[in-house]
């Protein structure tokens, strides 16, 4: 990818360039603000309506309908709800942690989409450790987790946090070696080159054109990474954390009001960013045919939200001694096998 980073982009159009660092540091800050309110309004659609019409089709209920067209004003409502409410604050509550728990969840995922091309140079930053980086920032949210869980002295609350820690742990490890493989394959740890080395077609069928995105090219690879990410974000069959019939609602049990919308937030924020590396992996980012690629970026994050909602709907919930095993046994052993057998065939090809 050859466009201008968006922070550039912003500066040009409003003249920012004679201010130095601090025009630099405006237009880093408008473009974080317009990816971020993008991404928000994303998750605003998806938590309290998309979800709810998602689940009720794949149950064969009715789901909400009453407020605006289709129970699209039912975002409103729940958003004036939930912020009304009033906030309770366990008596014992290790603060300021109990404070703090919610911001990092919904933070750390944010602070990913910062190196994420969605196309016609809608990117913050292109750093050339830019895989890593997202790694490294969506983790912090199991610092999260685990302040969440201690600081409200709750022991359902702190097995919920110990449990999404061994889960993490568990999934977070064939996450990142099933990514390593894509970075041999694309020969950088950049995000725009990694897009940019899914851009040409693997093979054609008549009028047919197969693109060479990793997805096509190494499917094993993009199923493992998949699984994870279920894993990652918490999705059945892995939503173990928060298991209501088990924990209550785990690590989020003593929140309520704004503390508790973060959680949410956080959580779906969470499976966008999933989404959006996903796209960028393995799906070709913001490529495809006639529509803008913010367009294509927008479908590709749905597509996978659409699919974490039905696995919620579908499949069943594993117990926690079986999440472990798939995670050490199962996954961790796969993806190794993954990254060698895709160093080999890159060491042979080249």
């Amino acid at each position: 990818m050859t466009e201008t980073p968006l922070p550039d982009t912003l500066s040009g159009l409003l003249g920012l360039g004679g201010f130095g660092i601090a025009g630099e540091l405006l237009a880093g800050i408008l473009a974080s603000a317009i990816v971020g309110t993008f991404m928000l309004l994303n998750t605003a659609l998806a938590g309290p309506w998309a979800k709810r019409k998602i689940t009720a089709a794949f149950t064969d209920r009715i789901s909400v309908n009453r407020i605006g067209p289709a129970g699209i004003g039912t975002i409103v409502v729940d958003a004036v709800r939930l912020l009304s409410k009033e906030l309770i604050i366990p008596e014992d509550a290790d603060r300021p942690a109990y404070d703090i728990a919610p911001l990092v969840l919904a933070s750390s995922a944010l602070l990913g989409f910062a190196v994420i091309p969605m196309g016609n140079g809608i990117q913050v930053a292109d750093p050339e450790i830019g895989l890593a980086y997202v790694f490294a920032v969506a983790s912090i949210a199991s610092l999260g987790l685990v302040m969440a869980g201690y600081a409200s002295n709750n022991k359902y609350s702190f097995l919920g946090g110990l449990r999404a820690v061994a889960q993490n742990l568990a999934y977070e490890i064939p996450l990142v070696l099933t990514g390593a493989s894509v970075v041999i394959f694309a020969g950088s740890l950049r995000m725009s080159e990694i897009v940019a080395a899914q851009s040409g077609t693997l093979f054609s069928l008549g009028p047919i054109s197969v693109p060479a995105w990793f997805a096509f090219v190494n499917p094993f690879a993009f199923a493992l990474f998949f699984v994870a990410n279920l894993a990652e974000v918490g999705r059945n069959p892995f939503d173990i954390p928060e298991a209501p019939t088990e924990i209550v609602a785990g690590y989020q049990t003593e929140y309520s009001s704004v503390y508790f919308v973060l959680f949410y937030l956080g959580e779906f924020i969470h499976i966008f960013l999933g989404g959006a590396i996903i796209a960028t992996l393995f799906l070709g980012g913001p490529a495809g045919p006639v529509l803008p690629g913010i367009v294509w970026f927008t479908i590709k994050i749905w597509a996978v939200f659409f699919f974490t909602q039905w696995a919620r709907s579908a499949v069943p919930r594993v117990r926690i001694d079986q999440l472990i095993q798939i995670g050490w046994k199962g996954m961790l052993v796969l993806s190794f096998a993954n990254l060698v057998l895709t160093a080999v065939i890159v060491g042979v090809i080249a």
